[in-house]
């Protein structure tokens, strides 16, 4: 079995290092069991150290011009070589524990995809609050979040991938696909929760409660025309960080 980790990054000098050595870490889960991984780092258009950086780690670099994290997703699938995908966000730290957990569903051949359950850093209790929410919603439904999906490369392959029209919630347009396939296919989507993945507070400390909420209530209400708009998603793109 071989298993491609794929991390998308967009100026993300400050913390993709600590990311890539977390994941360099946790990649001894699929060693143990004799499995080979690859580290394939996304080059999204960044205009500062990511791409040095993600050599420094022993990552694979390849690039994708269009600033759209889709599309560096889809980048960096096409250059995988794995019988499974698993995507990182530059900014999660995933463990050992929680890779040896994804290594144990990819194993039973009963699993088209996966994810886990989230634990946001730092001490934010409404932003803790809207987590905890997501984490029971996702468990319930099935839902992936971006930050920590495992795919068989083939179901990827066979449903198209992340849509590139969406600049954000493209996971959740995945997921759709692939829950679909799974029903055909007499398998299933699991989401991970003994080991959730911590990830960055920047978009709570970054961005103001009132630019969060505001985003919240109008993705709520207008999702895809949300989610389809650059402009409206900025908190991915305006280089913050």
């Amino acid at each position: 079995m071989k298993v491609s980790i794929i991390v998308p990054a967009f100026n993300e000098e400050r913390l993709l290092g600590q990311t890539l050595a977390q994941i360099n870490l946790a990649r001894k889960s699929f060693s143990e069991r004799t499995w080979e991984s690859e580290l394939i780092v996304c080059d999204n258009n960044s205009k500062d150290r990511t791409a040095e950086i993600a050599r420094e780690n022993g990552a694979r670099v390849v690039f994708e011009p269009v600033n759209q994290i889709g599309r560096a997703r889809n980048c960096g699938a096409a250059a995988a070589t794995g019988e499974w995908l698993l995507f990182v966000d530059a900014d999660s730290l995933p463990t050992a524990e929680l890779f040896a957990d994804a290594a144990a569903v990819m194993q039973t051949g009963e699993c088209v995809a996966g994810g886990t359950t989230l634990r946001l850093a730092g001490n934010h209790p409404i932003a803790n609050l809207v987590t905890g929410l997501w984490n029971c919603a996702s468990r319930f439904r099935g839902l992936l979040a971006g930050s920590f999906i495992f795919c068989e490369a083939a179901a990827f392959r066979k449903v198209g991938g992340f849509n590139p029209e969406f600049f954000a919630g493209e996971e959740l347009d995945l997921g759709k696909r692939l829950t679909a396939l799974a029903k055909e296919t007499n398998r299933k989507i699991v989401i991970l929760n003994r080991h959730p993945m911590l990830t960055s507070d920047r978009k709570v400390r970054l961005y103001s409660t009132w630019e969060n909420f505001t985003f919240i209530v109008k993705a709520g209400l207008r999702p895809e025309r949300v989610m389809r708009d650059k402009s409206a998603c900025y908190a991915w793109y305006d280089g913050r960080r």
